[in-house]
């Protein structure tokens, strides 16, 4: 498995868990806002870090954190994550896998191996403007495919979007009826914020805080996170 990074200690990245996050390299999706480039164009890529020394780090973690989240990139790109996985769970420790649900087939062999804890699934966009958020085609039956056997599995999930220039909340109140039809339950808004490499043109417009929660009231659990204390920084309600 080709891994760019490993952060090793984060007490966000897996709700109430305290884990360590690997970062895979490589990504099929080319959103504009991404931020993390280095892992998803070949030509930014530096050298992996060996497998081998990710595992021994996380040895000598056990009894210390809870889990391993996996994302990337894109980890449903990575031939060797099942072995990667199961590896991970032998020592302990629950995982986490984040995605942008362009691999079902994928996401439901791990799904019915019972080798995934939690998974975050990224919803970029309303089904018939997929491509512009993704930077690429994109077969959206692929992606409801993939949000489907999310909500079904009956492991603790959440579906989330990445709020930018690109979408307004006429598009956030289609993405939600999209999602009820998919049996979503959770769901959960983030404001792109702009940094060095990704400028100002790809801020969200204007947040309509009581629009948007208007829109998310209808999911059991939802929030928007990663807005100012002025926008009512990271709030969350659960039903």
């Amino acid at each position: 498995m080709k891994t760019g990074g490993l952060h090793k200690l984060s007490l966000i990245d897996y709700p109430g868990k305290i884990s360590a996050v690997v970062f895979t390299q490589g990504c099929n999706f080319r959103c504009p806002y991404c931020h993390n480039p280095g892992l998803v164009y070949p030509h930014l890529f530096s050298s992996p870090v060996p497998e081998h020394d990710i595992l021994s780090f996380l040895s000598r973690r056990q009894g210390l954190i809870d889990g391993v989240v996996i994302t990337g990139g894109e980890p449903l790109l990575q031939p060797g994550l099942e072995d990667f996985i199961r590896r991970v769970r032998d020592m302990g420790f629950s995982v986490k896998l984040d995605t942008n649900a362009s691999n079902p087939a994928r996401l439901e062999g791990l799904l019915k191996a019972g080798l995934i804890d939690y998974v975050a699934v990224d919803y970029k966009a309303p089904l018939r403007m997929y491509h512009m958020a993704a930077g690429t085609a994109v077969d959206t039956g692929d992606i409801v495919r993939s949000v489907t056997a999310v909500t079904g599995s009956g492991i603790p999930y959440e579906v989330r979007t990445t709020l930018f220039s690109g979408l307004g909340s006429d598009d956030i109140t289609e993405m939600a009826e999209e999602l009820h039809m998919m049996k979503a339950e959770n769901y959960f808004l983030q404001a792109f914020r702009p940094y060095a490499d990704c400028g100002e043109d790809l801020a969200p417009r204007e947040i309509n805080l009581g629009r948007l929660y208007e829109t998310l009231c209808g999911f059991s659990s939802y929030g928007i996170r990663n807005i100012t204390k002025e926008e009512q920084c990271h709030y969350v309600c659960y039903r």
